[in-house]
């Protein structure tokens, strides 16, 4: 049997370029070796969005269209909507009697995720406790991979905590899965900050129209030390650069090089060097943008991957949800 892997997204509006380097373009090479389950992480969403859950809908679909258009396969990939699945909801609330609060209040992600959203003294209890139900999400399919970030291992090994514990208490039922930590690009903002977000409206969709793609590039920062297109400048952590090397074709790559030459000579301008980044990622998001606009016009079609997907998935989660009940002694009727 192939080992099976779980990824997914939190649905809180259309994926970015940040995505396809970080995940999406690993995933459509893993589903041809592994069992592949993809989650739209719409309960987790809700941590952000609970004021106005109605969002949630229409995000769903937009990520599966962005799934679609990349690649993602629905014969290879079961993709599946979280919520509907309540199994993962009543694992969530056995684990948390194997799980301390300080526990909790140490994982370095939610840590850094607490501080980045300032949330103080008022941290909502379903986002401190998240990574509970991410053990759920986990162990429910009993995957063995996970692909991940180095920034989430905390949030494995919390996982794997939680098996041990279980499967120490009531008997071997849950699978410890490991992390499968890829060669994950990160991709900066185009206003220069670290991280591509949609919350922080510096990515560039996968999507965006030429109008919106040429726009968003010309407005990116470079080199912030160089004033004049006839100076020196780094190519470094360059955003421009950084997203011309990630993007670019075979047959682009070597006009990308000579690019990096002359900018650190200074015998190019940055509107020279944005203007071949808009060719490259015209080049590469224009298949995408046409397969997308394909499915767009399908949204029974989209409906029904998501409820074979759900429907396939929900028998999983029964029967393993049975064997925690058996292991547990509360299968009262049996």
């Amino acid at each position: 049997m192939r080992k099976r892997i779980l990824t997914g997204d939190r649905p809180t509006g259309r994926l970015h370029l940040g995505h396809y380097v970080g995940s999406l373009k690993n995933r459509v090479k893993l589903q041809d070796e592994y069992e592949t389950f993809i989650m739209l992480a719409d309960v987790q969403a809700l941590t952000d969005n609970f004021e106005h859950p109605e969002k949630l809908s229409e995000n769903i679909r937009e990520v599966v269209l962005d799934y679609l258009s990349v690649g993602i396969d629905p014969a290879k990939s079961t993709i599946f909507i979280q919520s509907k699945i309540p199994e993962i909801a009543e694992l969530t609330v056995f684990y948390m009697n194997l799980v301390t609060l300080a526990r909790l209040q140490r994982n370095p992600t939610v840590k850094d995720e607490m501080k980045q959203k300032g949330f103080g003294a008022n941290v909502p209890v379903g986002f401190l406790a998240y990574p509970i139900s991410q053990a759920a999400d986990i162990t429910f399919i009993k995957a063995d991979l996970v692909p991940v970030g180095v920034d989430q291992l905390p949030m494995i090994e919390q996982t794997r905590e939680i098996v041990r514990k279980f499967n120490d208490l009531y008997g071997k039922v849950l699978v410890e899965p490991e992390a499968l930590v890829g060669e994950v690009e990160r991709l900066p903002g185009t206003d220069g900050r670290a991280k591509m977000s949609k919350s922080l409206s510096n990515a560039i969709n996968l999507s965006d129209s030429p109008e919106e793609v040429k726009k968003k590039v010309m407005g990116m920062y470079t080199d912030p030390a160089r004033v004049h297109g006839d100076e020196p400048g780094k190519v470094e952590n360059n955003p421009v650069f950084v997203y011309l090397k990630a993007f670019a074709q075979e047959g682009q790559r070597d006009r990308v090089t000579e690019y990096e030459s002359r900018y650190r000579k200074g015998t190019i301008k940055d509107t020279e060097v944005k203007e071949l980044l808009i060719a490259v990622l015209e080049e590469f998001l224009g298949p995408i943008r046409k397969k997308r606009a394909e499915f767009e016009k399908q949204p029974e079609l989209v409906d029904k991957i998501l409820k074979e997907g759900t429907e396939r998935v929900r028998l999983e989660a029964r029967q393993t949800l049975d064997e925690v009940r058996r292991a547990m002694k509360i299968d009262y009727f049996g």
